[in-house]
């Protein structure tokens, strides 16, 4: 990746980076500097680290503002929807930010569910590098342009409720079958856990979710389902 490459990405999303290595991080997976090292470059998971809770600070405040009526809990469950992996690296994708990520071998060739959280991580990395940048207003408009146009189809279509109970609904109608959800990995130490769960419909493994606890995994594992089927 060059300059002339990051060129290209910052008139996408219409921003020009003061520090451009702060654009390069952002897009570098920690794998990429086991097989290319080179003096003073970093992986993106410290910038993904504060990328992360200013997405969450940003969609909190815009659903505050947008929902004043509504209680915390419908407000946690919106905020879940809009900023789960499944969501945050489909936004990533829209941008094309798959053609900048710097990966290992290996992980350039996984396409799969691996690749998904990369982009996802990415994602919160190049929020946290707009942040340092140019400060909060800007990370936020990035954050609104990208996510807050979704916000409505996941209210209106009630992707935020419960998904569990609406995947075992519809798939107990649909095709007489009962969801079943199986442990993939856990992961970090007990006060930072992290679980990553499949949802499995009969002999189909439909999706597979992430959290900090199996039923939060599970959750966003049967909204990921729904979205893939469709339902």
């Amino acid at each position: 990746m060059t300059m002339a490459d990051l060129s290209t990405f910052e008139t996408k999303i219409g921003y020009s980076f003061k520090d451009k290595r702060l654009l390069e991080t952002a897009f570098t997976h920690r794998s990429y500097l086991n097989e290319n090292r080179a003096p003073g470059a970093m992986h993106n998971e410290r910038l993904e680290f504060l990328g992360d809770a200013v997405l969450e600070l940003a969609v909190t405040e815009f659903l505050f503002a947008k929902y004043p009526e509504k209680p915390e809990g419908d407000l946690t469950a919106y905020r879940a929807a809009l900023v789960n992996t499944q969501s945050i690296s489909d936004a990533g994708t829209k941008l094309g930010m798959n053609e900048y990520l710097l990966l290992s071998r290996g992980e350039a060739r996984d396409t799969g569910r691996a690749r998904q959280i990369i982009l996802a991580n990415a994602f919160e990395a190049l929020i946290g590098a707009l942040y340092l940048d140019s400060g909060y207003e800007t990370a936020k408009d990035f954050i609104g342009a990208q996510l807050f146009h979704k916000t409505e189809k996941i209210v209106e279509s009630r992707l935020w409720q419960d998904a569990k109970s609406k995947l075992q609904e519809i798939a107990q109608e649909l095709v007489g079958v009962t969801p079943t959800y199986e442990v993939v990995s856990q992961s970090g130490p007990d006060h930072d856990k992290k679980f990553v769960v499949a949802a499995h419909v009969g002999s189909e493994r439909i999706a597979s979710g992430e959290g900090k606890s199996k039923q939060e995994a599970e959750q966003d594992a049967a909204l990921k389902a729904l979205l893939v089927k469709g339902w």
